[in-house]
């Protein structure tokens, strides 16, 4: 399925190719283009390459007198370019960039007091039900989990204590999605706020607060990454007062991203664009085989018309992603394991987004700490198998699961 998605509500600042800088307003930037431009050249000696700021504090001109930077856990200047761009990307007033994605999860729900209530996907990410469940459960944050993939249920859920609403879309691992539009408009006006775990379909294929979102969660280690080299996360808020208060969390816990780390997700997101272009092409045509394959019994794609909330995705997605998840007509998990242990393209391996193929057994690997029933009742069986689709060759990756397929047929 081919997009062309330019930014024709964007006026964006370039510098020029002279160390002086000078602006210029171009406009229906292309995701390409603005991806490597919004990067900017260092003003100081022209280098096209971001500079590593390897430094723990600044010198000053004058007690509390400081060029923007006093100490590094408080601000850095190549951390700065990173969450400048993020909130470029996402459309969103500021960012704030973590040294993992839970610890940016954990930053937001550091906004909330005891006796506060959120309402959360129940096919959430587990490193953030264990955190919720095990963490802030006890703190006095109660936690409700419903199918937010339907709108009514969201509704019913909502009381006077509700402050946050808390999605995934597409989520992890079953890809459901929700109506990010639908769901702010029916918050509007009730003092709760939308945060969007937004890691599966990366800003170029979603921008969850053009949809009404008031936080955007990212995993940078990733697509924003996207080489599987780093452990990073990234807070977007929607206004500078909500920024500012995720800063001062940032700030006041110390979960800060490094230098070097920032500069590697900076790096990976010059090529982003065309590596969730090229994500999302192969996904489809490995989601449309396993649709057809008699051992097969679900696929969970976002992009096969079959999906259950396929034109929502549409409506709000411009490219469907590179995760897939599918379970087994015979499902037990010792089927599902031979399989993810006899491919060769796909590594087993936890994690998503990198240009290598991988795949895992939820079961027993990212959602082992929510219980078997719990992991049910959201669509997570015992042989559901996740695939992030790499940047090899279409024809070869189906190769491999056709491989694996018929090894384990045969026993």
């Amino acid at each position: 399925m081919a997009f062309s998605v330019g930014y024709s509500d964007l006026d964006c600042l370039l510098s020029s190719n002279s160390t002086k800088t000078k602006t210029k307003t171009i406009k229906n930037m292309h995701n390409e283009t603005f991806c490597i431009q919004q990067i900017p050249v260092d003003p100081l000696t022209g280098s096209i390459s971001t500079p590593i700021y390897a430094t723990s504090t600044f010198v000053q001109d004058a007690p509390g007198v400081n060029r923007g930077y006093d100490y590094s856990r408080t601000n850095n200047p190549t951390r700065k370019v990173l969450e400048d761009l993020m909130s470029q990307l996402e459309g969103g007033a500021q960012s704030s960039a973590f040294a993992s994605g839970l610890a940016a999860i954990d930053a937001v729900i550091k906004l909330l007091s005891v006796g506060d209530e959120v309402i959360a996907v129940n096919d959430i990410y587990g490193g953030a039900y264990r955190l919720f469940t095990h963490v802030y459960t006890k703190l006095g944050i109660n936690f409700k989990y419903v199918d937010t993939a339907d709108l009514s249920t969201i509704a019913q859920a909502i009381n006077s204590k509700t402050k946050l609403i808390w999605l995934e879309s597409p989520t992890n691992p079953t890809l459901k999605i929700s109506d990010i539009q639908a769901i702010s408009n029916v918050i509007k006006d009730k003092n709760i706020l939308l945060c969007v775990d937004n890691t599966f379909a990366s800003p170029i294929a979603q921008k969850p607060i053009e949809l009404g979102a008031d936080l955007v969660i990212h995993s940078a280690t990733k697509y924003l990454g996207g080489h599987s080299d780093l452990i990073a996360g990234i807070v977007v808020s929607n206004t500078k007062e909500l920024g500012e208060k995720i800063h001062f969390n940032q700030n006041a816990s110390g979960g800060i991203l490094g230098p070097f780390e920032s500069w590697l997700v900076i790096r990976g997101i010059e090529t982003l664009p065309l590596r969730i272009q090229q994500h999302s092409n192969t996904a489809q045509q490995i989601a449309e085989y396993l649709s057809q394959h008699p051992l097969v019994k679900n696929v969970y794609y976002p992009g096969l018309k079959q999906h259950k909330n396929h034109e929502i995705a549409q409506k709000q997605m411009r490219l469907f992603g590179g995760i897939i998840s599918f379970d087994l007509v015979n499902d037990q998990a010792r089927q599902a394991l031979q399989i993810v242990q006899s491919t060769k393209l796909f590594k087993l391996a936890e994690s998503l987004g990198g240009a290598k193929s991988l795949l895992c057994l939820p079961s027993e690997m990212t959602h082992k700490s929510i219980p078997r029933e719990t992991r049910y009742q959201s669509g997570i069986t015992d042989s559901l198998i996740r695939l992030s689709v790499g940047l090899e060759h279409p024809e070869d990756l189906i190769a491999d699961l056709a491989s694996a397929f018929h090894f384990n047929n045969k026993k």
